[in-house]
């Protein structure tokens, strides 16, 4: 069998109940006709290059399956004919990543780095505060 990633967007109205059940739903389709869900991930709502149908605003979604090709017709079949989904592509792969995908670790150093500026600025340095600074006029002296 083949190893393929399946990525979809969901309309961004969507609850997150709503995403989990597409995911189901594909799963589902892949399961049926003899194929395997590796693993699942969940991108969350994130804002797209472009409008979409009337969004800005997307649900990513990512499933790596290893199934033959026709499993992956039926798989592409089913999802474009449901309304909830505006975007999807289906890519052959190698293998698949071990441990958390690209977009996981990209969201996990993002929120490492809030987590940095949440506590200061640590880069200010022996600056003095605005306050104490000697003030110049216009003129520059």
């Amino acid at each position: 069998m083949a190893l393929y990633e399946h990525v979809f967007l969901a309309r961004q109205d969507l609850a997150q109940a709503q995403v989990d059940a597409l995911a189901e739903n594909a799963k589902k389709i892949i399961d049926d006709n003899n194929g395997r869900v590796v693993k699942t991930e969940n991108w969350g709502l994130r804002s797209l290059a472009y409008k979409i149908a009337k969004n800005r605003k997307a649900h990513y979604v990512m499933l790596e399956i290893d199934a033959p090709g026709d499993v992956v017709a039926e798989l592409e079949r089913q999802t474009q004919i449901n309304e909830d989904v505006i975007r999807y592509m289906t890519v052959k792969v190698e293998g698949h990543e071990e441990g958390p995908s690209v977009m996981m670790r990209k969201s996990d150093r993002d929120r490492e780095r809030r987590g940095d500026r949440e506590g200061g600025r640590p880069d200010r340095g022996d600056r003095p505060e605005r306050s104490e600074r000697p003030r110049r006029d216009f003129d520059g002296e």
